[in-house]
Order: C-alpha cells, then structure tokens, then sequence
C-alpha cells in the first residue's frame, strides 16, 4: 500500500521523534521541578520564554536556530569544523522538533510536580531525606503519570513537527524529509492527490497509537500508586 519513499519518511519521522523526545526528556524533567518548587526574579519571564514556541509561528523557530547554527554564521561555522552543524541534516530536525516539543512536555509535567501534596516531602526532609532522594523516591514517582502523559504529547508534536523543521533543516528526501514535509511536496505536486492522501493517513498512526500509548501507561502508574 505504501511506497518504499513514503516508508521512509515514516521511519526518519519515528527517528527524528523519539531522538528529540529523548533529548529534551531530562530537559523538561528538570525546568517542570525546578518551576514547580522554587521561586526567583524573573521566574514570569522566564516562563514566557520557555512558552514562546508554542505562541510564535514554528517557521520562527526554525529561522532563529538557521541565523544561530547555519554554517553560515560564527558559531555554525566552528560547529562545521568540529563536524557537529546540524543545519539541513535529520540531527537539524530532531532539534527543532525538539524545541516545539518542549513546553507541551514541561506544561504537563509541571503540573504534576505541582499537584504532589507538600506534606510528603517535609516529612522526609524530618527524616533526614537529602533533596536528591526527596526528588528521586518521591517527587519523580508521584510526577509519573504526569511525565508519561508530557513525554507522549511531546513525541505526537516531535513527528508532527513542520515548520521549524523546513525552515532550519530543510526538505532533502532520504535526509531530513519527515512524514509533513513529504505530505507537503506531495500536495504541491500536480497529481499527487493520492500520494498525499496515503501521507496523511500514515501521519495519523503514529500520533493515534502514542496518544493511546500516554494514556495508557498514565492509567498504569496511577493503579500502581493505588489512585485508579
């Protein structure tokens, strides 16, 4: 049903994903607790900076990480010589989907680490609990039903990524050419209604089956805590 060239954007598009899902995982861990459990100057600021790419076009996040890492630039330039540019290669659109994955999964986990009652963790700062094993033993499990839902949601975002992704590592079949990218080119090929259409349909597994996937292993962690 589906073309050897269809096949493989789905599978760079799986690649590209679970590469940006993995990466901005730890990540988004550590800026939800850290937003969760403290606070400081500037801590609006700093969360409307972490929100932008969710209110800013992506082509704008794609053309910030093109002027800041293109070989063309300084830094580009030295990332070049050292054989780490990721511009216009699969690594160039892990990133960006990473970036317009973040905040979905920071939002998510956040939300959690906020919902976690303050009397378990003053009980075992009594007992002697340093602030890792406060975080590791009772923070992080509790946040698990959370984290699970924010990782899912931001691998959905990660494979569904387009803008970003076009306007920094651009649309080179076989190389960064995920499953919206050649959903793109096909739909602007004369005839290529049907090519698209298959697209569209194989975008849709991926998205679906992971969706699915948070919900279930939520549902999992929260009758594993007894809260089912």
């Amino acid at each position: 049903m589906f073309t050897p060239a269809e096949m493989e954007a789905l599978l760079l598009s799986i690649k590209v994903a679970l590469w940006a899902t993995v990466v901005s995982l730890p990540i988004a861990i550590a800026a939800a607790y850290g937003m969760a459990r403290n606070q400081f100057p500037g801590k609006m600021i700093v969360e409307a900076l972490i929100h932008i790419p969710l209110v800013v076009p992506p082509v704008v996040v794609g053309y910030l990480l093109l002027v800041t890492l293109a070989p063309s630039t300084s830094f580009g330039a030295w990332l070049q010589t050292i054989g780490l540019n990721p511009a216009f290669k699969w690594q160039g659109a892990a990133i960006a989907s990473g970036l317009m994955a973040l905040p979905l999964m920071i939002r998510s986990m956040r939300l959690s680490f906020e919902a976690e009652p303050h009397v378990y963790r003053e009980v075992a700062a009594t007992l002697g609990a340093s602030a890792f094993k406060r975080f590791w033993r009772i923070s992080l499990p509790l946040a698990l039903p959370g984290i699970l839902s924010g990782t899912a949601l931001g691998f959905a975002r990660a494979i569904g990524e387009f803008g970003a992704t076009i306007t920094f590592a651009a649309n080179i079949p076989g190389v960064t050419q995920t499953l919206p990218l050649a959903l793109y080119s096909a739909a602007q090929t004369p005839g290529g209604e049907l090519v698209a259409a298959r697209l569209a349909l194989l975008c849709l597994f991926p998205a679906v089956f992971s969706l699915i996937a948070s919900e279930w292993l939520a549902r999992k962690a929260r009758n594993r805590r007894g809260f089912g």
